[in-house]
């Protein structure tokens, strides 16, 4: 069982929910966040503006502000990795800095709090 993690425009979260659920994967969780990946920032700006130079700090304008977006957390069985990451990377590529980022991981188990049932079967066919 693996954990995909998703970083995406906060628009395109009811696209992505419509996409996954058509795909067969109905549970998530989802939840607000700031951040920005390294897309037009000139590090060595933001090296010297970390050190507090006034000119660096000048020069970087708006490009070290956090945008908002949503991550999505859907911990699914091996079988449907593959199928969640494509399904989430084809509802949000526009090719533009900034369509998000996608990221999997391991999970030992989980289980379901109402039934205390473990493993796989708490998890979407």
């Amino acid at each position: 069982m693996k954990e995909v993690m998703a970083i995406i425009r906060m628009n395109m979260m009811n696209q992505t929910k419509r996409a996954l659920s058509d795909a067969g994967i109905s549970s998530l969780t989802a939840r607000d966040a700031l951040g920005r990946g390294k897309g037009l920032v000139d590090m060595t700006l933001l090296k010297g503006a970390e050190q507090g130079y006034e000119e660096a700090i000048s020069q970087l304008g708006q490009s070290q502000r956090l945008i908002p977006k949503r991550i999505l957390f859907i911990v699914v069985k091996d079988k449907m990795v593959e199928k969640t990451v494509k399904t989430i990377i084809k509802v949000n590529r526009t090719g533009k800095s900034g369509d998000g980022k996608v990221f999997v991981m391991p999970v030992s188990d989980s289980a379901r709090v109402r039934t205390g049932e473990k493993g796989d079967g708490t998890l979407d066919d």
